[in-house]
Order: C-alpha cells, then sequence, then structure tokens
C-alpha cells in the first residue's frame, strides 16, 4: 500500500467516525479543504461514494460503512503496535485516554495520577467525563470506568476503588418546614434533584434496596442537572434533596450541613473498575497507569 493511499484511508475514516469534516479536520492537523480534497481522491479512485454530505452533516454509505467496519479496525492494530513500539523508550510514554463519569474522574482517577505523573513527564492522560456507557473500541478511549455490576464480560476489569453507598441528603433548612421521608415511596411529595442522564436523555430514576427488596423511585422536583457540583450546591442552598455518593458529602453529614434520611434503604455496592478490551497490547505507560490506580484496600 502506497503511503497516498494509506493516508487517504486515515482521512476517510476521521470523518466517518466524527461525522464532521471540521471535527476530523482539527483531530488531524490539516486544513477542512485539504481533508476534503483527500477524501474526494479515496473516492474517485474506487469509484465510490463512501461519504453523504449534506449542509448540517456527514455520514457513511454502504460503501462507507463497509470500509469504516473492515479497514477500520486493521489501521487501529497498526496504530497500537506503533504505539507499543514507540513506548518502549527508556522512560514509559504517550497518550492515554479515558472515559469516566464526573465523581469516578474527581473521586479516583485525579488523585492516582496527580501522584503518577510528576515522575512520568513523557506520560500524557486525557480523561472525558461522560455519563453514558460508552463504547470505548468505538470512540477509540484507551479504558474506561465504570461500577462494577455495570462492565461487559468481554473487558479486563480492574478494581480501582472501594464498595460506595449512595446518600440521600438534605440541609436542615429544608428538612424544617417538611417532615423527613421514612420509605423510597415518600420521596414522590419532595421537592427532588434530577440527574439528566445523556444516553437516552431521560433522567436517572434513585435506586433503593432493603430485605432483598429493589426499589426505583422517579422524583420530582424544580431542579434537574447534570452535574454532580451543582446538585450538591443546590442541597446546601436548602433548596431540595439530592441523591449522592455518600463519600461527596461526608464531611457536610460530619459538619452538620446537611442531613441523611432513607439510610437503611442505601446498601454498599461494587465501586469503581478501570475497564478495558481483553485485547489490548499494554504498553509501558497504560501498565503504570493501571498499577497505580489498582485498589489495594
Amino acid at each position: 500500500m502506497s503511503r497516498d493511499n494509506l493516508n487517504e484511508l486515515t482521512a476517510f475514516l476521521a470523518v466517518a467516525r466524527e461525522q464532521s469534516f471540521t471535527r476530523a479536520a482539527a483531530k488531524l492537523g490539516v486544513s477542512q479543504s485539504a481533508l476534503s480534497h483527500t477524501v474526494r481522491a479515496l473516492e474517485e479512485r474506487l469509484g465510490l461514494r463512501l461519504l453523504t454530505r449534506t449542509t448540517r452533516s456527514v455520514s457513511p454509505t454502504e460503501a462507507g460503512e463497509r470500509l469504516l467496519r473492515t479497514v477500520g479496525p486493521r489501521l487501529d492494530e497498526i496504530e497500537t503496535e506503533l504505539t507499543a513500539l514507540s513506548a518502549l523508550r527508556e522512560k514509559p510514554a504517550g497518550t492515554i485516554r479515558i472515559t469516566a463519569g464526573e465523581h469516578a474522574a474527581d473521586a479516583v482517577l485525579w488523585p492516582a495520577i496527580a501522584g503518577l505523573l510528576p515522575d512520568y513527564p513523557d506520560i500524557r492522560i486525557e480523561i472525558i467525563v461522560d455519563y453514558g456507557l460508552t463504547d470505548i473500541v468505538a470512540e477509540r478511549y484507551d479504558a474506561g470506568v465504570r461500577l462494577g455490576e455495570q462492565v461487559a464480560r468481554d473487558m479486563i476489569a480492574v478494581r480501582i476503588g472501594p464498595d460506595m453507598r449512595m446518600a440521600v441528603v438534605g440541609a436542615p433548612a429544608y428538612f424544617a418546614a417538611r417532615p423527613k421521608p421514612r420509605t423510597p415511596q415518600d420521596l414522590t411529595t419532595h421537592n427532588c434533584i434530577n440527574l439528566r442522564l445523556p444516553t437516552y436523555g431521560g433522567l436517572y430514576a434513585w435506586e433503593f434496596e432493603k430485605a432483598d427488596r429493589e426499589l426505583k423511585v422517579r422524583v420530582e422536583g424544580q431542579l434537574v442537572f447534570n452535574t454532580a457540583a451543582l446538585r450538591l450546591n443546590a442541597v446546601l442552598a436548602g433548596l431540595a434533596l439530592a441523591y449522592l455518593p455518600e463519600d461527596q458529602v461526608r464531611v457536610h453529614l460530619a459538619s452538620g450541613a446537611v442531613v441523611r434520611v432513607l439510610a437503611d434503604w442505601c446498601p454498599p455496592f461494587p465501586g469503581y473498575h478501570l475497564y478495558y478490551p481483553s485485547r489490548r497490547q499494554a504498553t509501558p505507560a497504560f501498565s503504570l497507569l493501571v498499577d497505580a490506580l489498582r485498589y489495594r484496600g
């Protein structure tokens, strides 16, 4: 395969995956016009239209989907091997891309990364905060972070955090005018803060369990957020109740700034795990990160 052919395939894959010439050009570090010219050259050489272009979007044609599905993984394998070879230098190097939720990134990933990076200046780490169940293979992440029960069986999973508990909390000012809920069903009469999920655009149902009885409650309230920080701020302001990780509110519970309810309905559950494809060949940089993150209890 000539270098030009390889460049054309790389250009096509970038546009097809990003579904945008603008984003693909930025990712590849080339101009949009040069990228468009390269993709058209590939289409002309093959005698097939690979992309459907409109004023607002770009999507693969049937031929483009086939090329993306068959050639894409092979080029990814080549790139992985080249990265592995470049990592065989004296010092571990390279970029590691991880997708994780906001709480996992702040409570687990960041402390480990902050301790690792000063000793390895050639390692770069990119963390994308996302509440969705991202397909790390399709989105070309090196790894993702999920709760233990959410990790797919075909992935390698490494425990990176202790068991977790959730907490329903409100400020004393909030409860001054309202009775505390005694059961999860009582939440339907309270002003609760909802979490917007990105995957389907729906609202997260609060999950409870007691004596092998599981409940999901769809709460109502004046506020909807997609970050934990805003939910905590609203609770501290006395505006509503929130459903948050226990460790995130522990300090506020100790100080009396917030009050916990329904604790007997919030048992521990498996904590965060780092996961990645079983066929992934670990670079020295990735192995270092995994070891830094591994939970040793």
